[in-house]
C-alpha cells in the first residue's frame, strides 16, 4: 500500500493495490484504488478541458495574451504571438500600450477597453483582470486588428469632405452669378452672357461630378454589367479622337491617335471603354500646355491588347503616383490650369479596367510628360 500511494503521488493513477482480505485493511486498500481511479479520471477530464480551451484560443481570430503579476507573459494564442513578432518584441516582453493597460486592469481591479496604435496598426483591446480565491492573479487582454476599419472610416471622412469641398465652390458661383444678374450688376447684354455662360459651365461640372458618383458607386458596389462584344478597335479611337478634335485645336494640341494594325477586332465592353479613354484623353489635355502632344497607340502581343495614352505635359510627381487612382486624389493643384477635374475619372478607370480582368499602369518623368498603359487579356 505505501508503494502504491507513492506511485499515485508521482503521477501514476493507473496503480492498484491488490486486495487480500476483508478487513480494515482490506476496505482501506479498496478505498486507495477507488481514489486512484477517481484521480485518473478527474486528470483525464482536466486534460480533455485543457486541451478544448488550448484548441480554441488556437483557432481564435482575435489575439489572447495573459499575464501574472510581474507582467510576465503566461499564455497567448498565435494570433498574439503573430503580433508580438511583428511588434519585435521578446516572447516574455510587452509592448509599452500594452503594459500599460494590463498594469490599469490590476490595479483597477476591472476591465479595461482602449483603442491603441502600435506601428501604424490599430488593436481594440479590451483587458480583464483573472481572480482566484487568493485575489487578483493576473490579467487576460483579448485584442482585434481594426486597422482596416479606421482606413474605412478614414475613407468615409474623406469622402465626405471632399464631396462637400467639390460641391462648395460651383454652387458658390451658381449663387453668387445668379444674384449679380437678379440684381442688375451685369448692365449689358455681353456681360450678362458671359455671367450665363460660367453659371452653365458650372452647373455641367456639377453633373459630371454627379454621374461620376454614382458611376463608381455602382462600381464599387458591384453593380458594374460589362457587355463585351467583338468590336473594331480602330473605329473606337477614330469616333474618341474626332471627339477631342475641336477641344484639341482650340488648345493647339496635337492629339494623335494610331491604328491597331492587321486584325482590328477585340473583346470589350465598347462603351466602357470609351469611358475610359475619353477619362485619359480628357486628364491629357488638362495636363498638356498648348503646343503639346498627346499621343493613342494600341497594340497587341500574345493575347494582350494594350493601349497607351502619352502626353508631353507637366508629368507627375513621383509621391503622388501610388495615390492616382484613389477617389477625389488630384495630386499638384496646380496642373489642372484652371480646368479641374473631379478628382474620381482614374478611379472609375482603375475599376472598369479591372472589370476587363487588366490592369493599368502610369510612367511620368516631372516636367517631360506622363504615360498610362492599359492592358487587357483577349481570348480567341
Amino acid at each position: 500500500m505505501k508503494e502504491a500511494a507513492d506511485q499515485i503521488a508521482k503521477g501514476d493513477f493507473k496503480t492498484r493495490v491488490t486486495i487480500r482480505s476483508n478487513d480494515e485493511i482490506g476496505e482501506l486498500s479498496s478505498t486507495l484504488n477507488y481514489m486512484a481511479g477517481k484521480l485518473d479520471e478527474t486528470v483525464h477530464l482536466l486534460s480533455s478541458e485543457k486541451e478544448k480551451i488550448a484548441s480554441i484560443l488556437r483557432s481564435m481570430a482575435d489575439g489572447v495574451i495573459s499575464v501574472d503579476l510581474n507582467m510576465k507573459i503566461k499564455i497567448t494564442n498565435p494570433q498574439a504571438e503573430r503580433y508580438l513578432f511583428f511588434w519585435q518584441y521578446e516572447a516574455d516582453d510587452l509592448p509599452e500600450p500594452l503594459y500599460e493597460l494590463f498594469r490599469d486592469s490590476i490595479q483597477r481591479n476591472e476591465e479595461v477597453a482602449k483603442d491603441i496604435e502600435i506601428k501604424g496598426t490599430y488593436l481594440a483591446v479590451v483587458v480583464s483582470p483573472l481572480n482566484d480565491r487568493d485575489g487578483i492573479s493576473g490579467a487576460v487582454a483579448v485584442f482585434r486588428d481594426v486597422t482596416n476599419e479606421r482606413k474605412l472610416d478614414k475613407l468615409r471622412s474623406d469622402f465626405v469632405a471632399n464631396i462637400s469641398h467639390e460641391l462648395r465652390t460651383p454652387i458658390a458661383m451658381l449663387q453668387g452669378y445668379s444674384e449679380a444678374i437678379l440684381d442688375g450688376i451685369a448692365a449689358t447684354e455681353e456681360e450678362q452672357r458671359e455671367l450665363v455662360k460660367i453659371i452653365f459651365d458650372e452647373s455641367v461640372r456639377m453633373s459630371k461630378l454627379v454621374n461620376e458618383l454614382l458611376d463608381l458607386a455602382r462600381i464599387e458596389a458591384g453593380h458594374l454589367q460589362l457587355v463585351p462584344a467583338k468590336i473594331s478597335l480602330n473605329q473606337l479611337l477614330d469616333k474618341i479622337g474626332r471627339k477631342f478634335n475641336g477641344l484639341t485645336r482650340e488648345r493647339r494640341i496635337q492629339l494623335t491617335v494610331d491604328e491597331l494594325p492587321g486584325d482590328d477586332t477585340v473583346f470589350l465592353d465598347q462603351d466602357r471603354m470609351e469611358q475610359v479613354l475619353t477619362n485619359l484623353i480628357d486628364n491629357a489635355i488638362r495636363h498638356t500646355p498648348d503646343h503639346g502632344e498627346i499621343r493613342v497607340t494600341p497594340s497587341k502581343k500574345e493575347k494582350i491588347l494594350q493601349i497607351e495614352v502619352s502626353d508631353t505635359g507637366s508629368g507627375i510627381d513621383p509621391e503622388d503616383i501610388p495615390y492616382l487612382f484613389e477617389r477625389f486624389y488630384k495630386g499638384d493643384k496646380a496642373r489642372t490650369r484652371g480646368r479641374s477635374g473631379t478628382g474620381l475619372g482614374l478611379s472609375i478607370v482603375k475599376n472598369i479596367v479591372e472589370a476587363h480582368k487588366g490592369h493599368i499602369y502610369v510612367e511620368s518623368t516631372l516636367g517631360e510628360g506622363t504615360s498610362f498603359k492599359i492592358q487587357i487579356p483577349q481570348s480567341d
